[in-house]
């Protein structure tokens, strides 16, 4: 009798999670009912699985299998146009569902308000609210809500008595929850609660009630019942049977995509090791028996094609990271760079029997090609969409969106979110209110987005299983995320992007086209044994390299004294939160330097983690342990994994098996004081940790860039700046550019390109990144510049680029046309004159050239701290003077950061320019922070802040900072504890200056 029935998913709207919808049904004796959230099908493939019977299924006679259910899942979608409903889309079997979902998917991609009346479905049912003459279709029928029935009664019912059905909505569990509807629907409306009408919200009865209470208010009209019950048993999802439903065959069958998978991994093993490494074969011929066993062949070969197509047809260069790396096939088909048997890396982390999840790979493209990338899979794979994700409601957020419905003013809410004001809001009644609220709203599903880089590619149409959305990636994406497509039998291509990888690419080009050098970037053998890039590690000094550059990181390098890729891969994932946080970090630094003093938990410990002294660094490492100390099996084992990473979105699994961990260590015999150590170090993980494959690919890069960065320094530094950095501000990077020894300019019309431009030792800033310049202007002043030679004059510029007078200063006041030998100040009377008074003059080349007329001016003074201020407001930093040649003082400090190591323990002044800060919370819960600057010689230090001895945040933006403090050695490295702390002031704009002399720098 329930046709209409809506779940959180109907987004700000629903209440009820499936699984409580189903559970509220079971109570009440409810037998089938629709599912029909409001344009989307996202929990329809959820809602048919949870409503299954268990150890029931069974198969006919012909071998097919069908499911069996307590409560028959039907289901369907409500369309919404402005919310306001238009119809009810009902399937009867999977045919229908694609139909419905189509429909929604076709005016979703081409950007179409839904139309009164739907497409003419043939294998779906339409229920339009309850109206009168209305011309029905055969599968059309009016819905009448039990309030309803007085707009029928004493009418002629002949031409519509068999096209009536029971409407009764399902949006809320209770009294409670339909307050908590209000809320959502005015938070999805933007307005506030007193603003809402009775079309706005749901009736106060969209509640489900037993069966036989529903007829009861139907009992005048029992035909009405029986249309809906015959309309009910027309429809059937057994069809839907969730296993494998990725793309099956790459060629024209499996035994094909076996043999080519098998020619493209032994010629890759000749490339990798030569074709006498019995070790490699051996292991190849092993992968390949277990990924044919599995049906991953097309899995394998789809990913070839996409680095194939990277590589060899468009030049582009990817990184193949995560589990995927474990893998000595995907190395010797080049998906990765990662040698698994150097490594000691187990394929069956990536691929087993037991595998309760399905594998996936990680590619990295750069950030500006991996749209090319997504263009190409689309275009060659039918079936194609992008995965989505669910994005909900949390913490602070929902306090201010509670806030903003309820009509409290912004200073308000701002105090309900202020932890500090925490003991004061508890006795606020309003604010006690909210958090009754939050309570509820928790969690819920929010709205729907986009997957970091997922793709799906299906044996058959997607819209058997979802619509599919329009996100501002402009690819059609699906509405579930990576648990419902791992759940429905769908594995996910990642194809990520990054900066690094830009990085790379850029630097490599710049060197041929500078050097006529062609570098092998791919030739990480030889990278990871020269003595110079390890030197540039052990000293930490790594800005601008992908994933090493950030301050926590050099200091880890420099503590652990790194000079080998292996110690790179641990370093590179020890630094995440999971081993930082719990100690073990400082326990790996400290048994790197002292392996022989290394106590072990037990001998288990000793066996299976030798090679990181007895500390679980790696996810592999906790499966190691889970197995071989507490003797789980590998399924239980990859269950923890999964949970210590995040990527399980109800942790139900996870916490179950902390008890099943106890009592099997207790069986084995293992000594309960070890085993609740042991468990600690599993649980901690629980914040994030890599697979070591993961770690080696990150490493790898890591390498790459190093190399680049130690051999090319100038291309390298310009390739950074040119992909927007890394970690830190662009003025870092400008300023590592200008410690390579090259000459770095501001931007000129007749030098600059639109991005960082290099030739032997000079450097051009580009366009990008000068605030206020028009893109038109970016592209175009180089662009003409190259076609129609250089710019003569102002003049000239103006009358090739057409620029205005507000763009004009721009350039002038950055110095982009001092090519022209005149100060900034008489380009701007000129310009003034040329364009501020008369039409401005027609583009375009002219026949012949009248010099405009020329003026005599007075001596115009100059001061190169005005137009230090000039670049900090346009480029964000100064060029021509540094910071610390701003300072009004001319102190500098009683010591640099190169000398920091010989004064441990005693109280230190300096002066540096802030870089960067970090806060972090203390286990009191109070705030500390970190921070990170460079000396008067463009050396970096590290700075830590108590909370005793700073304010509520002691930094106070970008500038020069004199500093007091203890200087401390942890493993060597030191930092500086501040007990004083103070921005500097710099000199005045002489802009602003009266009667002023020139000022001395």
């Amino acid at each position: 009798m329930f046709l209409n029935v809506h779940s959180q998913y109907s987004l700000r709207y629903g209440t009820m999670e499936i699984e409580t919808l189903i559970k509220e049904a079971r109570a009440r004796n409810i037998h089938q009912m629709v599912l029909t959230d409001i344009n989307n099908s996202t929990g329809c493939m959820e809602f048919i699985r949870l409503c299954r019977k268990e150890g029931t299924d069974h198969e006919d006679k012909h071998g097919t299998f069908w499911p069996a259910y307590d409560i028959k899942p039907i289901i369907g979608i409500e369309f919404r146009r402005d919310h306001k409903l238009l119809y009810i889309g009902i399937a009867k079997n999977k045919e229908g569902m694609k139909e419905l979902n189509d429909f929604l998917t076709h005016h979703n991609l081409n950007e179409l308000p839904l139309p009164d009346k739907p497409f003419q479905f043939n294998n779906a049912f339409v229920i339009y609210p309850y109206k009168n003459n209305m011309a029905l279709a055969e599968n059309e029928y009016l819905g009448v809500r039990a309030n309803e029935l007085n707009k029928i009664a004493g009418k002629s019912l002949d031409t519509v008595k068999d096209k009536l059905v029971v409407f009764h909505p399902v949006t809320v569990k209770d009294k409670v929850e339909y307050r908590l509807h209000n809320y959502l629907v005015a938070i999805g409306l933007n307005t506030v609660l007193g603003k809402l009408t009775e079309e706005d919200v749901c009736q106060k009865d969209e509640v489900l009630i037993p069966e036989d209470e529903l007829k009861e208010k139907f009992i005048s009209y029992d035909f009405i019942v029986s249309n809906t019950q015959k309309l009910l048993d027309s429809c059937c999802m057994d069809e839907y049977v969730f296993g494998k439903k990725n793309k099956k065959t790459f060629t024209t069958g499996a035994e094909n995509d076996l043999k080519l998978l098998t020619e493209l991994a032994m010629k890759g093993l000749a490339y990798r090791y030569g074709l006498d490494n019995d070790v490699a074969l051996k292991r190849i011929k092993n992968e390949l028996k277990v990924i044919s066993e599995l049906d991953f062949c097309a899995y394998f070969l789809i990913t070839w094609d996409i680095v194939k197509y990277a590589m060899e047809e468009r030049g582009f260069y990817h990184v193949g990271r995560g589990s995927g790396a474990n893998s000595i096939v995907a190395y010797c088909l080049k998906i990765t760079d990662v040698d698994p048997i150097a490594l000691d890396l187990y394929f069956e982390r990536f691929l087993n029997h037991k595998r309760s999840s399905p594998p996936d790979f990680d590619i990295d493209f750069s950030w500006d090609e991996r749209p090319e990338i997504q263009k190409y899979i689309f275009q060659k794979y039918p079936n194609t969409a992008l995965l989505g994700t669910m994005s909900s409601f949390k913490d602070k957020a929902i306090i201010r969106e509670i806030g903003k419905v309820m009509g409290l003013p912004k200073n308000e809410i701002d105090d309900f979110t202020d932890p500090t004001k925490e003991r004061f809001n508890t006795n606020n009644p309003t604010f006690n209110k909210i958090l009754a609220i939050h309570t509820y709203m928790n969690n819920m599903p929010n709205q729907r987005s986009i997957h970091a880089g997922g793709i799906l590619i299906g044996e058959e149409p997607l819209t058997y299983y979802t619509a599919l959305d329009l996100p501002p990636k402009g690819l059609p994406t699906v509405q579930w995320d990576m648990y419902e497509a791992e759940a429905i039998g769908l594995d996910k291509y990642d194809i990520l992007s990054q900066r690094g990888i830009g990085h790379i690419r850029e630097a490599v080009q710049l060197v041929h086209k500078n050097k006529q050098i062609a570098i092998d970037i791919h030739d990480f053998k030889s990278f990871k044994d020269d003595p110079k890039l390890n030197a540039q590690l052990r000293a930490g000094t790594p800005i601008g390299c992908f994933y090493i550059e950030s301050p926590a990181m050099r200091q880890l390098l420099k503590k652990l004294q790194c000079e080998d890729y292996l110690t790179l891969v641990a370093a590179s994932s020890i630094i995440r939160p999971g081993v930082a946080s719990s100690g073990m970090m400082k326990m790996y630094i400290q048994s790197y330097h002292n392996p022989k003093g290394v106590k072990y938990l037990s001998e288990v410990m000793e066996q299976q983690l030798g090679e990181t002294f007895g500390i679980m660094v790696y996810q592999e490492d906790v499966i190691k342990v889970c197995c071989h100390y507490a003797g789980l099996d590998f399924a239980d084992a990859d269950i923890l994994r999964r949970g210590m990473s995040g990527k399980y979105r109800k942790k139900v699994e996870f916490e179950k098996l902390e008890q099943r961990f106890f009592s099997c260590a207790k069986a084995l015999g293992r000594d309960e004081e070890t085993t609740k150590e042991v468990w600690r170090q599993i649980s901690s993980f629980a914040g994030f940790s890599f697979s070591k494959a993961h770690s080696a690919s990150f490493a790898v890069e890591s390498y790459q860039s190093l190399f680049l960065k130690t051999y090319y320094p100038k291309e390298f530094m310009v390739a950074v700046l040119n992909n927007y950095g890394g970690f830190y501000q662009r003025w870092v990077y400008v300023h590592a550019l200008q410690r390579t020894g090259a000459e770095v300019h501001l931007p000129c019309v007749n030098h600059s390109d639109d991005v960082v431009n290099i030739t032997g030792n000079k450097a051009y800033l580009g366009f990008i990144g000068v605030q206020g310049l028009e893109n038109r202007l970016i592209a175009l002043i180089p662009q003409e510049r190259k076609q129609n030679g250089n710019y003569i004059d102002l003049e000239d510029l103006i009358k090739r680029t057409n620029l205005s007078l507000e763009q004009s200063l721009i350039l002038i006041r950055i110095g982009a046309l001092r090519f022209m030998g005149k100060s900034k100040k008489e380009l701007l009377w000129e310009v003034y004159n040329y364009l501020g008074n008369k039409t401005k003059p027609m583009p375009g080349k002219e026949l012949f050239h009248l010099p405009s007329k020329e003026y005599v001016l007075p001596n115009l003074d100059t001061h190169l701290v005005e137009d230090a201020y000039q670049e900090l407001e346009l480029l964000g930093f100064p060029i021509s003077l540094s910071m610390f040649d701003l300072l009004k003082t001319e102190y500098r400090g009683d010591i640099l950061a190169k000398d920091l190591e010989k004064q441990e323990g005693k109280i230190v002044k300096l002066l540096g320019n802030f870089v960067c800060d970090k806060t972090v919370y203390t286990i009191k819960n109070t705030k500390m922070w970190f921070g990170t600057f460079i000396d008067n010689e463009g050396d970096f230090f590290d700075t830590t802040h108590f909370p005793n001895n700073n304010p509520i945040y002691p930094f106070k933006g970008k500038g020069c900072y004199l500093i007091l403090g203890k200087v401390v050695l942890d493993f060597g490295v030191p930092s500086i504890e501040v007990l004083k702390f103070a921005k500097l002031p710099i000199v005045d704009n002489p802009v602003f200056i009266t009667n002023s002399k020139p000022l001395k720098i």
